[in-house]
């Protein structure tokens, strides 16, 4: 019999809580386009059980908000994608959104370069260390879209906007 008296290391997977892509149809003209790889899609950030996005308004305050998963107010919703898991527990991805609600002003949002969609990449980026899928903001990227689609206006009694020391429902709910 033999003995071997060193460790094995084994690779971990980081992190413990997963992050999720929610992907919402803009347009009922999605149901054509998905599976020719088109479509306009709103995207939020799922994570302890709140989800973050990005949205347009006309004042020089955050347009970032957290909505109950799953049920962003004037979108569809389409599917959850698993992008990864990251080890920052609530407060700190708390923190994270209120260092971010800082930079994501909603008069700066802009259908081509700061969208919903490219704010939920730089979130899932840094959670996971993972893009969102490529078809998610791909006609963004084309620039297709920049004349002709405005994003909707936040529906300011079903969404909280990110803001300093504000505890999200999610938050709330870990407490009690």
């Amino acid at each position: 019999m033999l003995c071997w008296s060193g460790s094995v290391r084994r690779k971990q997977k980081p992190g413990h809580f997963p992050v999720y892509l929610n992907v919402y149809d803009l347009t009922p003209m999605n149901a054509y386009g998905y599976w020719l790889g088109l479509g306009v899609f709103h995207s939020g950030v799922e994570v302890h059980g709140v989800e973050y996005a990005f949205g347009a308004h006309e004042y020089p305050s955050t347009g970032i908000f957290e909505v109950e998963p799953k049920k962003c107010p004037g979108f569809t919703f389409r599917k959850s994608i698993l992008v990864g898991k990251t080890d920052k527990c609530a407060r700190d991805v708390r923190v994270y959104m209120e260092k971010l609600a800082e930079e994501y002003r909603g008069n700066k949002y802009n259908l081509i370069s700061r969208n919903c969609n490219h704010f939920c990449n730089e979130v899932c980026v840094k959670l996971t260390q993972k893009p969102i899928p490529r078809w998610v903001n791909r006609l963004a990227r084309l620039g297709v879209l920049c004349n002709c689609v405005l994003p909707p206006r936040l529906n300011e009694s079903k969404v909280r906007r990110v803001v300093k020391e504000e505890l999200s429902e999610g938050e709330k709910k870990k407490k009690k």
